[in-house]
């Protein structure tokens, strides 16, 4: 199986399977003289940590993430960074009865196809739990963005099933389960509770945002910072739409309001996301994504098996039953290695990056 590999000069190699020994990555390219400890990977990761509320999968994973190389006396050293996270409470038993059966809107048609074979115990390679060490990963391209450049990284939910959440202040968003921007999430809880009794589940809408990024990243034809940011996010589990700035709103702008006008303060707005032709402008980088309902519910599902004769499927197991409550910091460590990976790009071809002229204006939050 190839395609484990993302990045050009940041590259992160991710490995392992839902229910196997252990997950992990390993980052080459990380520049050397950085510090770095498994504290810095720790706190995200405990962001994305399952079972942190009745709202998301049970599955008790401490995910404690072990440095086994890449790291000597605290700092980088510049050669491979390998991360691993132990997989501690899996019940591959759950899994038994889909071995010969292929659950809808689920990994398991393809892959039979195109493998001849797969690994059921929780999805095996297409399960979200791989997640945990682009998190991993991630971390590293934070610490390093924000110790070069400041840049800063957030991201929040914008709407859980049909419910849109209101914008109020990326204050709350770490004080409630759902990554909401809202001081009361009662309504969403209270919806949670009924999609899980109904054994049924949601997709959500996930807003993601860089500040302090340089100008400059990106390159004007195959390579644009928006098509690689749009091509990562793509590959989070269940993301079925990206947006960048304006994203499909634009095609109700006017061309007089959608094209972001100049001053010597700045930017008057960000239609264009942080990106003009391919390469940052200085602006807030502004992502939004859309993520599919879980695939695996309890309620029954007509399907068919591996002879292609009818069937019914019934998916035990923990399960989110929303896998976007948990994706904001996916949704970030992705955006932080694509910057991280074009920031080492630019710097190889044009030496350090400039700050934008005019000065950039803040946007709007």
């Amino acid at each position: 199986m190839s395609g484990n590999t993302f990045g050009t000069l940041f590259c992160v190699t991710n490995f392992g399977e839902s229910h196997g020994p252990a997950i992990g990555c390993v980052i080459d390219g990380c520049p050397p003289g950085m510090l770095l400890s498994e504290v810095d990977i720790q706190q995200d990761l405990d962001r994305r940590r399952p079972g942190t509320s009745r709202h998301v999968t049970q599955r008790n994973e401490p995910d404690a993430v072990e440095i086994l190389s890449g790291v000597y006396e605290g700092r980088t050293t510049g050669t491979p960074i390998a991360l691993l996270i132990r997989n501690q409470d899996q019940r591959s038993k759950d899994y038994g009865d889909i071995l010969r059966t292929f659950r809808p809107g689920h990994a398991d048609y393809t892959y039979w196809h195109k493998y001849g074979l797969r690994d059921p115990r929780g999805g095996g390679r297409s399960s979200a739990r791989l997640t945990a060490p682009t998190v991993a990963a991630g971390a590293v391209a934070k610490k390093w963005l924000a110790e070069k450049f400041g840049t800063q990284f957030r991201a929040c939910m914008t709407q859980l099933g049909e419910l849109d959440i209101p914008f109020e202040s990326w204050d709350h968003v770490p004080h409630n389960p759902f990554f909401a921007p809202a001081a009361d999430v009662q309504r969403y809880e209270d919806y949670m509770d009924q999609l899980r009794k109904a054994h049924d589940s949601c997709g959500a809408r996930i807003r993601v945002q860089a500040t302090g990024v340089p100008v400059g990243l990106g390159e004007p034809l195959f390579d644009k910072l928006d098509a690689d940011i749009a091509y990562a996010m793509m590959g989070l589990n269940a993301v079925k739409g990206v947006e960048i700035g304006a994203g499909f709103a634009s095609v109700a702008q006017r061309g007089t309001v959608h094209g972001d006008s100049l001053s010597p303060e700045g930017f008057r707005a960000n239609n264009a996301g942080g990106v003009l032709g391919g390469i940052s402008t200085g602006q807030d980088i502004e992502v939004s994504i859309a993520i599919k309902p879980t695939s695996s519910i309890l309620s029954p599902r007509e399907s068919i098996d591996i002879h292609g004769q009818s069937t019914e499927v019934v998916t035990k197991g923990r399960h989110d039953p929303c896998v976007g409550i948990r994706a904001a910091p996916i949704a970030e460590a992705l955006l932080a290695l694509v910057l991280m990976d074009h920031a080492l790009r630019h710097r190889a071809q044009c030496g350090d990056v400039v700050q934008a002229v005019p000065p950039i204006a803040p946007t709007a939050p």
